[in-house]
């Protein structure tokens, strides 16, 4: 019997197994399927990470090290190479590696980090032939920054996730021309200061309300066709227009990694894709959490180890039956916010809930209401669905609470 074991040693994983640790659980495991610690970070070689967690800027891998760094110094045990391949609702991980062969772990509890994983092209049902040459973006940064492959010269991306703005860059950067980035919906899906810094400064152009709507070449691509589309997102047949190129590359969403968070039989958010949780990270299954990516989506890896520690610390508050569940207050939105994170409150104390909106909105307000009565209100000049918002509540609204619901509204 272990204590804790941790699935997944990315930045979430590492993140929850140190906050566990310094809250006093010491025999946890961490199980990984790659080679070595730091997750999808090992592969992201541009700055911008631990603004907000270390006030400086790093690089993905440096992040990754402070994390690993930290593991390896407190001397939790990790098992890499390892692939979880079944979890139960009591708690048993069945794994297997090339040392142990396949095995199994009873826990007392469990946090999920598995991450998440990009949209293939087979999800996208793009027309014509299918030629080497299509990459998901994610795919293409690995071959690039780990690897030292080029995956091609000439590029086309389709999707404006933040993988695909930033790798727009890159390939630029290594003298790839990027002839431009199509997104079907009206607003980018990437971080406006990858915009910027990605696109703008390099003069690649951001072809909104577009798509790719065939792709030519037998042997090789050699070039789509792209359309405007309309309000209904079907493409315009008069907008065609031909681009030839050798690469296309898959920006078009990520989802988080949840085959494993389905055999729990934990409850999922149809939304998200990912467990529906309370302000512990804990699942709809007693003492199995879940944080990170695969989770939701997270914009910036601040944010993951953020609410990966809030995972630890609640798993080594079951783990010691130091736990306080008195209330179930579900959060549900409107429309114009898709989601929130946490989906219900189990207990009365202050707590930041994550949410994203389904458009790009000017000068609104955040309220938050149970039933008629309006308990939180924010102001925001601007939401967008790429950037995630997020608002602190105090515990005292919890005190009477039945239910609480989170719209936007005009200022």
């Amino acid at each position: 019997m272990t204590d804790l074991v941790i699935i997944g040693g990315g930045p979430a994983g590492m993140s929850a197994a140190v906050a566990a640790y310094e809250r006093g659980v010491r025999d946890i495991l961490i199980l990984e399927r790659d080679d070595n610690l730091g997750g999808i970070l090992r592969q992201c070689i541009h700055n911008g990470f631990g603004l907000h967690k270390f006030g400086e800027e790093l690089t993905g891998p440096e992040y990754a090290y402070r994390y690993e760094k930290k593991v390896r110094e407190l001397g939790i045990p990790f098992k890499l190479n390892t692939m979880v391949l079944d979890i139960t609702p009591e708690k048993r991980i069945t794994a297997t590696n090339p040392e142990d062969g396949i095995f199994t772990i009873e826990a007392k509890a469990i946090i999920l980090a598995m991450g998440c994983r990009e949209r293939a092209k087979g999800a996208l049902n793009i027309a014509g032939t299918r030629p080497a040459g299509i990459f998901s973006a994610g795919t293409a940064q690995k071959l690039v920054n780990m690897k030292g492959y080029m995956p091609g010269k000439n590029v086309v991306i389709l999707g404006s996730g933040d993988i695909g703005l930033i790798m727009a860059r890159r390939m630029t950067l290594e003298g790839a021309k990027v002839a431009a980035v199509c997104e079907l919906m009206p607003y980018s899906g990437g971080l406006a200061r990858n915009i910027e810094q990605c696109l703008n400064d390099f003069n690649i152009p951001l072809k909104l309300s577009h798509t790719v709507t065939q792709i030519h070449g037998k042997e090789r691509l050699t070039g789509v066709t792209i359309a405007k589309v309309d309000e209904n997102r079907r493409p315009i047949a008069e907008t065609r227009e031909y681009i030839p190129c050798d690469t296309l590359l898959l920006s078009c969403g990520l989802i988080p990694e949840n085959e494993l968070t389905k055999c729990t039989d934990a409850t999922l958010s149809q939304i998200t894709g990912g467990a529906a949780v309370d302000q512990n990270r804990e699942t709809s299954v007693d003492g199995i959490f879940a944080c990170g990516n695969v989770l939701h989506v997270h914009d910036l890896v601040d944010y993951v180890s953020d609410e990966a520690e809030i995972a630890g610390k609640s798993a080594a508050d079951y783990i010691d039956g130091k736990r306080n569940k008195t209330l179930n207050i579900p959060i549900t939105t409107d429309g114009k916010i898709r989601y929130t994170v946490p989906q219900r409150i189990t207990e009365a104390k202050e707590l930041t809930v994550y949410f994203r909106v389904a458009d790009v909105y000017r000068d609104v307000k955040i309220n938050v209401y149970d039933g008629e009565k309006l308990v939180f209100s924010k102001k925001k000049q601007k939401v967008a669905p790429g950037e995630m918002e997020a608002v602190k509540l105090k515990s005292e609204i919890f005190a009477y609470a039945k239910s609480l619901k989170f719209v936007l509204e005009e200022a």
